[in-house]
């Protein structure tokens, strides 16, 4: 019987499967022990053979009365594993499947069978600004690109002890350069240049590299690799960084992450393989005097800043604000590395990939 080019995407995208646990596939990114993001992405237990055949029949069965563009379209996005930029995948939303005895509707299917094998409910997802299903309904066609979701990054309720850290103005003068990042900032600013709603400094250890980027699109990849996405390239910078530490970090930034102004705040979106790391003052208790660094795995999502929150913050009598007035407005994102009280790292400035975004609240 000759094979149609169908039943070729289809095998392929079988093939692509998201890994689960006795699959004899690894994936240092897709899990790991501690951290803040509660519903991390752990590969969930191998389900028995009858399952597993049960699971394969069906999606074949789903995919098969998927369009063949359609699928050529799924394929690139699962293959490139959300690197390559993708169109929406419109399909009924109300269409059912059924594994055993759990009903699935066919987004739900795709997203768990492509991208997360321990998926429960739709609550834990996040629709990505790209998609053209973001903000809208429609309860005919809904878009079931995986690559189009994230998970949502829980907050840990209250924060464990180990996880916190002292505040930036506790750190030893002079550590950073922070009057270079101001004054740059404000000449931003100065310069006319009003459009943009925050600018990127990027640091390896203590010494920042290149200049600031200024973000005027509401949505932006920073990545490591052309052309791994449109926008911050940090491999394209001059760095003379030697350290073989801050040389391996660099490899693995690889998507890196996407920074994305939506109505609610700013949301960063973990692209990479591996964990990120972010400090925000608008992610923590207000009345505290100490902020927690979050770790969000990978295909993550979390709001790591809040515009009404910020401005709550600007107590005239608050000795944060005395002491480093941008800090509200400040957002430190580190890859792979994380710091604080439970790492070897105390400050930022010790991780040897780390970002600082500072908004801009005029």
């Amino acid at each position: 019987m000759f094979r149609t080019k169908r039943s070729g995407l289809v095998r392929r995208l079988w093939r692509s499967r998201a890994p689960v646990e006795g699959d004899g596939e690894t994936d240092r990114g897709t899990h790991g022990t501690g951290g803040c993001c509660m519903g991390k992405a752990t590969k969930v237990a191998k389900s028995n053979a009858g399952s597993e055949a049960e699971l394969k029949s069906l999606t074949h069965s789903v995919l098969k009365k998927i369009k063949e563009k359609q699928l050529e379209l799924l394929l690139q996005a699962v293959e490139s594993k959300g690197g390559a930029r993708s169109p929406c995948l419109l399909l009924p939303g109300k269409a059912d499947a059924k594994v055993g005895q759990q009903s699935y509707s066919l987004p739900m299917l795709l997203y768990k069978v492509f991208r997360w094998p321990d998926l429960r409910h739709s609550s834990e997802l996040k629709r990505l600004s790209c998609c053209e299903s973001y903000g809208k309904i429609n309860p005919e066609l809904v878009c079931c690109n995986p690559h189009h979701m994230s998970r949502l990054c829980e907050l840990e309720s209250p924060p464990p002890p180990y996880s916190r850290y002292p505040m930036d103005y506790l750190k030893p003068p002079g550590e950073l350069n922070e009057h270079m990042l101001i004054k740059d900032s404000l000449a931003l600013q100065e310069s006319g240049d009003r459009a943009h709603w925050c600018v990127v400094a990027y640091w390896e250890e203590k010494t920042r590299v290149g200049r600031l980027y200024s973000v005027q699109e509401p949505s932006l990849d920073i990545f490591y690799d052309l052309p791994q996405g449109n926008g911050f390239c940090l491999g394209q910078l001059c760095s003379e960084n030697k350290s073989q530490l801050v040389q391996m970090v660099r490899a693995k930034i690889g998507y890196g992450i996407q920074l994305t102004r939506e109505p609610d705040g700013v949301w960063v979106y973990n692209r990479s393989c591996y964990p990120i790391f972010i400090k925000s003052a608008t992610l923590d208790n207000p009345d505290s005097r100490t902020l927690l660094v979050h770790k969000v795995f990978p295909g993550f999502s979390i709001k790591a800043f809040d515009y009404d929150k910020a401005g709550s913050l600007q107590r005239p009598n608050d000795h944060e604000f005395t002491q480093q007035p941008r800090t509200g407005f400040t957002v430190q994102i580190s890859f792979v590395k994380g710091w604080g009280q439970c790492y070897t790292r105390q400050f930022i400035s010790s991780c040897p990939c780390w970002l600082e975004v500072i908004f801009n609240t005029r």
